[in-house]
């Protein structure tokens, strides 16, 4: 009898054999990629606000100096400032209406804009005129326009007959703060109709076609396909305008200030003001704010479900 011997099997593919091992920056992954955007996030964001939530808890003099520990004296001090009741009522009612307002004129433009017309390359370039200039430098603009021994407004309204005299329109807060909810929303149309026609342009043609063959009717095709292909660059419009109307600044203090006294100051504004008075009351004041955003951003997320796909 012939005796066969056992050959030893070769190990297949990925098995029994050590991995090599990475030498360099390689054993390290994308970390040395995304170390400067991690870096930069730290230096940029996490340590001012752990400065602001720190100092909210110092006493500080209008110099500068830290006198010691206030503890929660200063949040105290806040929520018993009587302005601070009107501030948020304020803040809520400028940020809603912005916000929509700007949203739906947006959406009407981005639809006219993604129609072939007549000089739609020159009105498309139109509109990133106020996207282009300083938001501050608008809002200056806007206030020189509206001044009331000099500004062209009056002028003209006076000369067609409109007005019998000249109007303090930043003076009187029922006439300002529409003024400045008008320089807000037109400083926010760029880039927020930029955004849905960028939306708008990726819905595919061919799903128009395939609605037109099933018999559905221009408004059916717009609620049932337009406008939830278009939900996703709609979300992102809606979240960048919130962050930025509420935090809005440089058109409430380019125009008014916030004053007469605090009678068009939002949260932002307010706690600027506060800072000639108490520095750490106003530290209070932006973690206030800072939770107020967080906050806010959340609960739309939520509200729209952000992470859940429509079926």
């Amino acid at each position: 009898m012939s005796q066969t011997s056992a050959t030893p099997k070769a190990p297949g593919p990925g098995r029994g054999r050590p991995k090599p091992r990475r030498s360099g920056p390689g054993r390290f992954g994308p970390l040395p990629w995304i170390a400067p955007a991690i870096l930069l996030i730290m230096v940029v964001v996490l340590w001012p606000v752990y400065e602001m939530v720190h100092t909210s808890f110092l006493r500080i003099s209008t110099s500068g100096f830290v006198r010691g520990s206030a503890g929660l004296d200063k949040y105290r001090k806040l929520f018993g400032e009587p302005d601070l009741g009107h501030v948020l009522i304020s803040t809520v009612i400028w940020t809603v209406a912005v916000v929509t307002l700007t949203m739906v004129l947006s959406l009407a433009l981005a639809q006219l804009f993604n129609q072939e017309f007549p000089g739609r390359r020159l009105t498309r370039w139109a509109l990133i005129a106020p996207w282009a200039a300083s938001v501050l430098m608008t809002a200056i603009g806007f206030k020189w326009m509206l001044n009331q021994t000099a500004g062209v407004l009056n002028t003209a309204m006076t000369d067609l007959g409109l007005i019998s005299g000249p109007q303090d329109w930043l003076g009187d807060p029922s006439t300002a703060w529409p003024w400045m909810m008008f320089v807000a929303i037109f400083v926010s149309l760029p880039f927020t109709t930029y955004t849905l026609l960028a939306g708008l342009q990726t819905i595919p043609g061919e799903v128009y076609e395939a609605a037109r063959v099933d018999g559905a009717s221009t408004w059916q095709t717009y609620l049932r396909i337009t406008l939830p292909l278009l939900r996703p660059a709609f979300l992102v419009g809606v979240v960048i305008n919130l962050i930025n109307v509420f935090n809005s600044f440089p058109i409430i203090w380019g125009m008014t200030q916030g004053g007469p006294s605090s009678a068009t100051a939002t949260t932002t504004v307010f706690m600027y003001q506060l800072k000639d008075t108490d520095i750490g009351e106003s530290a209070a004041m932006s973690v206030v704010n800072f939770a107020l955003v967080v906050v806010m951003v959340l609960v739309f997320l939520k509200v729209s479900r952000w992470s859940e796909d429509e079926n």
